[in-house]
């Protein structure tokens, strides 16, 4: 039997991407900007969705004989999801070889670097969640 990573494949996560960033869509609209980047079935993208629906991610209405979808779920809550299955599964639940694994594998910008410093720091200056 198979163990996926993640609960959702690639072209799901990117349809749902496109969700995400159109805030409400067609299986039209989804098609047409996946297909600025690669070549990809219609069909697919209306089958996608549907499978979607149906795990939950996208919600939908009719508008005419069109469906309309938004997303069912917030993408930070989907990507902590898919994020955390990737950490127990493949770090052994350390966040810390994580960091280091896509610190090694990225060329990061001098930016970049100064946007994770001040995201580690700004988490030494929250108040503290469990307290």
């Amino acid at each position: 039997m198979r163990n996926p990573l993640t609960p959702l494949g690639g072209t799901e996560m990117e349809v749902l991407r496109e969700v995400w960033s159109l805030g409400h869509a067609t299986a039209r609209d989804v098609h047409d900007r996946i297909s600025e980047r690669r070549r990809l079935a219609y069909t697919t993208v209306m089958t996608v969705m549907k499978n979607l629906a149906e795990k939950g991610y996208l919600e939908y209405e009719t508008e005419g004989t069109a469906y309309v979808y938004t997303a069912a779920r917030p993408a930070e809550e989907v990507r902590a999801s898919v994020l955390g299955g990737i950490l127990d599964k493949v770090f052994g639940g350390s966040t810390a070889s994580l960091v280091q694994a896509l610190v090694q594998r990225e060329a990061l910008s001098d930016a970049e670097r100064a946007e994770i410093r001040r995201l580690i720091d700004g988490m030494d200056d929250a108040p503290d969640s469990d307290a």
